[in-house]
């Protein structure tokens, strides 16, 4: 068996050789006991799954893809043998199935895939507290050590940078203390530095709350039912059918049959758009706030509240403040307001059609269409993604987007909406119709206060300084400036960092700068990859335990699932590292961890409330008895808990998996938001300052501006964006293009969620992850379908395969978000297009992540044609 193995990691084997084999049951494998070493065994799971032998568990399928689906293992002998997905009731709209897409049903080979971290590992050329050769992280051996050897040393190394540097030395670079079971062991012991990074919502992430937009931009449009009363539906920048797979493109499909037509904006004609028939809007990346400027400024020109009521004025009276003169907030430092800024008052500039035509490339004419769609009489529904928030000095965007949709009264009516059409809550906003409870466990705050800006992360850690604007976010202007930083250690635990951070080459010299570097992981990911010390975790399928992403929305459903296997090899869970660390480091493992992970998943089913059918308020729903939690400790291990009375037993809920909410046409549950704001503004007012929606919003502009980035107003006007369109001409006004002229942005890919899965190759050879180019600009290059294309900036060079479409803008590319890299040092060349490894380490305004205003130059590639990575030599570590 152990030669079969080995022939899986060389690839001696095909890919399809091996699978025709184990599908077969002549390959099986199984975990004997508790042990560390694979034995093969008599079962031939073939023929266990079709005589039903074996057991279906509800599976986890934890990533952050964008929404939940349902999925199931069936085990045989502690292996996953077949997947499914939703069957436990009938298919229909008012009462969907959760169907999986090719993610979640490629877990089987996340879990049990050869290249499976098995071991904790040391860097052969590593030195304890010296780090030995750093030039050889990313490309040294590994040893396998014991996991007593690989916590002691990371203990020694967490010790020495805290006593010589002080635990601002150790930078954990992720997003809060709340994500990973790991966290409390390193606050307990002094805390880190961490990142402030805008990540998925962009701008949205820091302005939304203080403009009157529900927080991030996120859940702030009506839900399924009400899509379906909507006239116009404009997807601004969406592509659920990618991002967001599973019921939102099944609930855009039944709008266009209840007859909405769809408008779709963007660069580029996406999946989601074909499949509603979307009318094209094209708009340049990192253009969209002057395209909607002058959609603001036609809808004023051609107003006529007799002859030609586009705009909805009493919405404007009532709701909003810094439209005009006439309406300005108690808190205004500037005599300005938009209606004047936009009719070009301050700088005789008009932002007329013709204006913003040249900078965005929106034909005039579809500027002036779309405003009229906007109009007031009409029933819209404005469902935005967070791409166009994802630009360099996009901070306008949500404040703009908001505008325009306020000038036609478009919030708080049925069938009036603006909000997300991204994430989890994609097509179906409003409060979770069941509610998960809470896992009791608590939360060590880090004492740090160190904060540094994503795509300024490599730089700090380079130069020894950054730019601390945090405190400016909650208010405290004061406290922003530089500060001096000295990181000597980087933890990666629960986010791929290395990867998902701009400037991946800035943040390969970091690795190699600092005194240690330790990742756990299940896969050599490339923040594991360019670590001295990788542990082994257990994937969410051999843990009885919650995860970050389980509580996010799909409002009409709760999952609820099992351990599906016993741990594989030497894997730990988060906790465990945490409280084995806490013992080496002289923290309290009671007061980090006083719970078992099983506790604190027991707590939250527990804890897990329903609407009730009066759609006032929330009921228990899980029924516990005595012999539930017998059951339970059986399993499980000893429970604290008692019998409480629900609507559904604990032993059916976790056989099902899950609990779904049926939805009606006028039943209780329906979500209109913003609803009692708009019928009563006084006695409901919003987050904002003046309680109303703020298109002169001083915060914003007080803070922004005090990070000494950009200079904004504190209405929306446009600033040209770093690296954006205008930037890739060496001469804007004679149109004289730069070495870079080529716009690139990194859509969401149906083969990740970010750069999860990516290694799977079942996955890649589904979805061959291409460049998208323009036929116009791939007719220019002599490029064709299949040949290997070069893109190159500043920042770095990738090469993959080209597609050639007629569904993008000329002068546009799209390099999909998350490839794991595959570096080759010697030509410095990402062969698998990465799309970090190009995006400039910059930022602006609020500190955004700039991902979607990139320059690059492309050619066809001279050297010798990319094969395809689903080829490509698995990452399996040999020890």
């Amino acid at each position: 068996m152990a030669n079969l193995f080995q022939k899986i990691t060389e690839k001696q084997i095909s890919r399809r050789t091996f699978l025709a084999a184990t599908a077969a049951g002549t390959a099986s494998l199984a975990l004997a006991g508790c042990g560390t070493a694979l034995a093969p065994v008599g079962a031939n799971y073939d023929a266990a799954a079709i005589n039903g032998e074996g057991q279906w568990i509800p599976a986890a399928c934890w990533f952050n893809c964008g929404y939940k689906c349902y999925n199931a293992a069936l085990v045989v002998d502690n292996v996953v043998v077949r997947q499914k997905t939703d069957d436990t009731h009938p298919d229909s709209f008012n009462n969907p199935q959760l169907r999986g897409c090719l993610r979640g049903r490629a877990q089987q080979q996340q879990a049990f895939g050869a290249d499976r971290l098995k071991y904790p590992m040391k860097r052969k050329h590593w030195e304890p507290l010296t780090g030995g050769d750093k030039s050889l992280r990313g490309k040294d051996e590994w040893v396998r050590i014991s996991w007593d050897e690989a916590l002691d040393y990371v203990a020694a190394e967490l010790k020495n940078a805290k006593e010589k540097y002080g635990n601002s030395s150790i930078l954990m670079p992720t997003w809060g203390d709340n994500f990973c079971d790991f966290y409390n062991a390193i606050n307990g012991f002094g805390g880190y530095t961490t990142v402030q990074d805008t990540s998925s919502v962009g701008t949205y992430l820091h302005v939304s709350g203080i403009l009157g937009i529900l927080p991030a931009g996120m859940n702030d449009a009506n839900d399924r039912l009400d899509l379906l009363k909507s006239e116009t539906i404009v997807l601004y920048g969406c592509n659920p059918a990618w991002a967001s797979a599973g019921l939102p493109s099944y609930n855009l499909v039944h709008a266009k049959e209840a007859g909405a037509k769809f408008i779709y904006v963007g660069p580029s004609y996406n999946e989601t758009a074909n499949l509603v028939d979307a009318k094209w809007i094209q708009v340049r990346p990192g253009t969209d706030t002057a395209f909607l400027l002058s959609i603001a400024y036609v809808m004023v020109t051609e107003d006529d509240p007799l002859s030609n009521p586009i705009i909805d004025w009493d919405f404007l009276n009532r709701c909003t403040v810094g439209f005009d003169a006439e309406h300005m907030p108690a808190d205004a430092a500037l005599n300005e307001n938009f209606k004047d800024y936009i009719l070009g008052k301050y700088d005789n500039q008009p932002k007329t059609p013709q204006w913003a035509s040249e900078i965005c490339g929106t034909p005039v004419e579809d500027i002036v269409w779309y405003a009229k769609e906007m109009r007031k009489d009409k029933k819209v529904t404005v469902l935005h993604a967070s791409a166009p928030a994802r630009c360099n000095n996009a901070d306008d965007f949500p404040q703009i987007l908001m505008t325009v949709a306020a000038m036609g009264g478009h919030f708080g009516k049925p069938g009036h909406a603006c909000g997300s059409g991204q994430y989890y809550q994609s097509t179906n906003c409003g409060p979770n119709l069941v509610m998960m409870g809470a896992s009791g466990a608590p939360v060590i705050p880090n004492p740090c206060t160190d904060i540094i800006t994503g795509p300024e992360l490599w730089d700090a850690v380079l130069s020894g300084n950054y730019n601390r604007t945090g405190p400016a976010l909650w208010g405290d202007l004061a406290s922003v400036g530089p500060k001096d930083i000295d990181i000597h250690v980087i933890i990666h635990s629960w986010r791929n960092s290395l990867q998902t951070t701009q400037g991946v080459k800035k943040g390969i010299e970091a690795h190699r700068k600092v005194d240690f570097v330790v990742s756990c992981a299940y896969s050599l990911n490339a923040s594991a990859q360019y670590s001295d010390i990788v542990l082994p975790i257990v994937t969410q399928w051999e843990r009885q335990s919650s995860y970050f992403y389980l509580g996010f929305y799909n409002r009409d459903v709760q999952f609820f699932p099992s351990k599906v296997i016993e741990p594989l090899y030497e894997a730990k869970s988060d906790q465990w590292i945490g409280m084995e660390l806490c013992k080496r480091l002289g923290v309290d493992v009671g007061k980090a961890y006083p719970m078992s992970e099983e506790q604190q998943y027991f707590n939250i089913i527990a804890g897990t409330t329903v609407i009730n059918k009066e759609g006032t308020g929330y009921e228990t729903l899980v029924t516990i008895t005595e012999e539930d939690l017998s059951w339970w400790a059986s399993k499980y291990g000893k429970t604290d808990g008692k019998p409480q009375q629900g609507r559904i037993g604990l032993k059916e809920l976790m056989e099902q998996g899950k609990y779904q909410i049926e939805r009606h046409e006028g039943d209780n549950f329906g979500h209109i938001t913003y609803e009692a704001f708009v019928k009563d503004p006084e006695n409901n007012p919003l987050g904002s300052k003046s309680g109303k929606f703020e298109i002169y919003c001083q915060t914003k502009a007080d803070r922004i501006n005090a990070m000494g980035r950009s200079t904004l107003k504190p209405y929306p006007s446009y600033i040209q964006p770093l690296n954006g369109y205008e930037q890739s001409f060496k001469d804007w006004g004679k149109k004289i293009k730069s070495d870079y002229p080529y716009q690139v942005t990194n859509p969401h890919y149906l083969r990740r969620a970010h750069t999860g899965f990516d290694y799977l190759s079942w996955l890649r050879e589904a979805m061959p992850n291409p460049v998208f180019i323009s036929a116009q600009d791939a007719e220019e290059k002599g490029i064709k379908d299949g040949d290997t294309v070069l893109l190159t900036n500043p920042h770095g060079k990738v090469i993959r395969q080209a597609s050639v479409s007629q569904r993008l803008m000329p002068g546009y590319i799209e390099l999909p978000h998350g490839t794991w890299l595959e570096l080759d040092e010697a030509t410095g060349i990402d062969k698998s297009g990465s799309d970090n490894y190009l995006c400039a380490p910059i930022t602006s305004g609020q500190g955004v992540s700039g991902y979607n205003t990139q320059l690059v130059n492309m050619e066809k590639y001279d050297g010798a044609p990319l094969t395809h990575d689903y080829l490509w030599p698995m990452r399996a570590v040999k020890l």
